[in-house]
């Protein structure tokens, strides 16, 4: 058995969801390598995310697997613990994900001495959340991922600023140079869940009256084929309007944009998180969920976001479960024109400041508590 007060030498890290799930990892997890320097962290994910992690610290080494081919089912999950534990000597384990696929890799390094710290899913305050009992708010997943790393005896300061602190932005050969004057807004439309996502044709008319401001440029996000030929359509229709699903194009291509972006308008999706890498304003439209679920984007704050107060309001931790009205009304009410107001306040707010990310949030958050103690 291992020594308990030996430190740790090889810690393996586990997310093995959605993009935006393993998205949030990295505000955590990147002041926790560059914190514990003599501590090798091994990052396991799938194949998609395991491409996101760019810039990261000396002591971090991402390892994707794939879950379809050749690490499926028990035997395929032992398969991947036994090549784990002989590539790096794992002595201690931060599951981020703590769900029955992660458990085997776990029971398999504790029989090996490892230390295992999970993260704490927090289900009774979620079921409480979401069935009215209480509105006390799930802790927020970042806090949640550092207690877990904490609970190995590591470091794990709350520093991040952005993927590229103290370096140049990335450039991207598809993206064009911003003229001055411009402002560049992303438009993140659509959601792993179908129920997070505003009405496109609601979306439409907020792009449509954004597209009537002559210096506003838009990009449209999306990745599927149905997303693709949406978005297609709407583009050919309005001027200065991109859609970003016709170009084919990488995490770093993507952050190159948001770097340059002004806003992002999104759904609660790994966008928001994808905007937060970059120290970008995500203005986020919440439905089902609500940021009490504990998914706000690192360093955002819910004063930029868009919801509606509804009795019903959260019904969902991840937005998976249908309206029981059947209409989705908080979503379907909230008008475009609401939506265009503050956006257009936000990007011309942005624009005026000529500050960015973080400080710039702390301005904002100022505003509104200046704005709400004056009515």
């Amino acid at each position: 058995m291992a020594n308990k007060n030996k430190p740790l030498r090889n810690v393996l890290v586990m997310r093995l969801s959605v993009l935006g799930n393993v998205a949030m990892t990295i505000p955590v997890l990147y002041p926790v390598c560059k914190a514990n320097p003599d501590t090798r962290f091994i990052m396991l994910t799938k194949m998609w995310p395991a491409t996101m992690f760019h810039d990261r610290p000396a002591n971090l080494k991402v390892v994707d697997f794939d879950v379809k081919e050749h690490h499926s089912g028990l035997f395929g999950l032992l398969k991947l613990s036994a090549q784990l534990y002989k590539l790096y000597d794992i002595d201690a384990v931060a599951d981020l994900h703590n769900v029955s696929g992660t458990w085997v890799i776990d029971a398999y390094m504790k029989a090996r001495g490892a230390k295992i710290a999970r993260l704490d899913r927090e289900k009774p305050k979620r079921k409480a959340l979401v069935t009215h009992k209480t509105n006390e708010p799930v802790t927020p997943i970042h806090e949640r991922y550092r207690n877990a790393f904490r609970s190995l005896g590591l470091e794990a300061p709350d520093t991040f600023t952005h993927l590229y602190d103290g370096r140049d932005w990335p450039v991207s050969p598809i993206v064009l140079d911003k003229k001055e004057g411009q402002r560049w807004i992303a438009i993140s439309p659509f959601s792993s869940h179908a129920n997070k996502a505003y009405p496109l044709e609601q979306m439409e008319k907020v792009i449509a009256e954004l597209a009537k401001h002559e210096n506003y440029w838009i990009f449209l996000m999306g990745g599927g084929k149905q997303e693709k030929i949406a978005l297609r359509a709407i583009a050919r229709k309005y001027k200065n309007v991109v859609s970003m699903a016709e170009v084919r194009h990488k995490f770093i291509d993507e952050y190159a944009l948001f770097a340059k972006c002004d806003l992002m308008l999104t759904m609660e999706s790994a966008n928001m998180h994808l905007a937060s890498l970059v120290d970008l304003q995500a203005m986020t439209i919440w439905g089902p969920t609500s940021p009490a679920c504990g998914y706000l984007g690192y360093n955002q704050i819910v004063e930029d976001d868009i919801q509606l107060d509804m009795d019903c309001r959260p019904c969902s931790i991840n937005g998976d479960k249908k309206c029981k009205y059947g209409d989705y009304r908080c979503l379907k009410n909230i008008s475009p024109e609401y939506i265009v107001q503050h956006v257009v306040e936000a990007v011309e707010f942005n624009a005026k400041n000529k500050t960015k990310g973080t400080k710039l949030a702390l301005a904002r958050q100022a505003k509104h508590k200046t704005k709400d103690n004056n009515q």
